[in-house]
């Protein structure tokens, strides 16, 4: 590590649990590529999940929580004590904490155990801050980071609200792979049982309320008249309350057989790959790896002015960008793509291209590398360059 000394910086992620969520991915995408002749990794969860396979077969430490049950009344204090101890044992140089519970709980612990350097990043907006109390504890905790980060404008602007000063706040957009071998269409269409021919569309997104699903099937009965025959919905994502509902309200539009939820999945890429089209229409979000995933799979998207989401689709160039809540322009947007095989492959095209410029895994390695390493030379991330101006 030219101009450092050749002691590796020993950082400690903290996170609440190890799913398989946008945060959780881009944690183990960051500490599985982090050099090991430069940085020495381990990664604490309050629970366990399934990247926590991908974590250990890269080599990168990770310890669990001991977790008294869901619910328990000493839990969390069971879980600060045990970071306390951990940290006031392994004394690492940086902590950094992915999600707000990990955050609140952990970042009165590293001042406590004396950890030298503390970043946070924020991969939501922070609709999740109801309580006053909530609000002014997560600000006090923000006066103990060294570095602040956010993954969209959108983010940086709440957490400059929220009294975060310019030099310690830095922006680093999400990462994703855009390595992986290509599908062939047709073969992912037969794989899903899809006919070749035929519209299909896409959205990739937990069936939660303010994921939108509810917009989307109203701005897709508006626009079935003028839409190809035998069109389809793919739905893919966990059902976490609402699936029935959703499928009533289809089935009441006269769409339930064009609309197949297909519950949470590990083949994405063959479903994008069977795709014309994806959609992203939430009424709130940081910054969608979903929909960078539809963009390197060379999808025009549509998506709604929310979070970061106009930050990844330039509309008119890569997808097209609409209001939240608004069936009736987002059934514009689609039905623009869905009678314009050309614009479809233009946009789709371009949005290829803008992630291969903009958002691969290797910048956004690269970025937080950049920041360790200056935070260890004593300077502010308003200071490094491969962050994205903040301001």
């Amino acid at each position: 590590m030219s101009g450092q000394s050749a002691r590796p910086i020993d950082v400690l992620f903290i996170i609440t649990a190890l799913g398989v969520g946008g945060s959780e991915r881009q944690l183990t995408m960051l500490a599985s590529a982090l050099p090991r002749a430069d940085f020495k990794v381990a990664v604490y969860a309050f629970q366990d999940g399934p990247v926590r396979a991908e974590l250990e077969a890269a080599d990168v430490e990770v310890m669990l929580a001991p977790w008294a049950g869901e619910g328990h009344p000493f839990g969390v204090p069971k879980i600060a004590l045990d970071l306390f101890r951990i940290m006031r044992r392994r004394r690492p140089r940086i902590v950094h904490f992915f999600l707000p519970a990990a955050y609140l709980v952990g970042a009165p612990m590293a001042v406590l155990a004396g950890v030298p350097l503390r970043v946070m990043s924020r991969r939501s907006l922070n609709n999740y801050q109801r309580y006053a109390t909530l609000r002014g504890f997560e600000r006090c905790c923000h006066r103990a980071m060294h570095a602040i980060l956010g993954n969209s404008r959108s983010v940086i602007n709440e957490l400059r609200e929220e009294g975060v000063s310019p030099e310690r706040l830095g922006l680093i957009y999400n990462g994703i792979d855009v390595q992986t071998s290509p599908i062939e269409r047709g073969a992912a269409r037969a794989g899903l049982g899809l006919s070749s021919p035929g519209l299909v569309m896409s959205v990739i997104a937990n069936l939660i309320p303010y994921k939108g699903h509810s917009d989307l099937i109203d701005a897709l009965a508006q626009a079935a008249p003028h839409l190809p025959a035998g069109w389809r919905l793919l739905v893919v994502g966990r059902d976490d309350g609402i699936g029935e509902t959703l499928r009533e309200q289809a089935g009441h539009l006269g769409l339930a057989d064009h609309i197949l939820f297909m519950g949470p999945r590990d083949d994405v890429a063959a479903i994008l790959a069977a795709s014309d089209i994806g959609i992203l229409c939430s009424h709130e979000e940081g910054f969608s790896n979903a929909v960078l995933e539809g963009m390197a799979a060379r999808l025009p998207m549509v998506v709604t002015r929310v979070g970061g989401n106009a930050e990844a689709v330039i509309d008119g160039e890569t997808g097209i960008v609409v209001p939240p809540r608004a069936p009736a322009e987002l059934a514009a947007g689609i039905l623009r793509l869905a009678t314009d095989p050309d614009l479809r492959a233009r946009f789709g095209a371009a949005g290829r291209h803008r992630v291969e410029k903009e958002f691969r895994v290797d910048r956004f390695v690269q970025a937080h590398c950049a920041l360790y390493r200056a935070l260890q030379a004593g300077r502010s991330p308003a200071d490094i360059p491969e962050l994205v101006a903040a301001a």
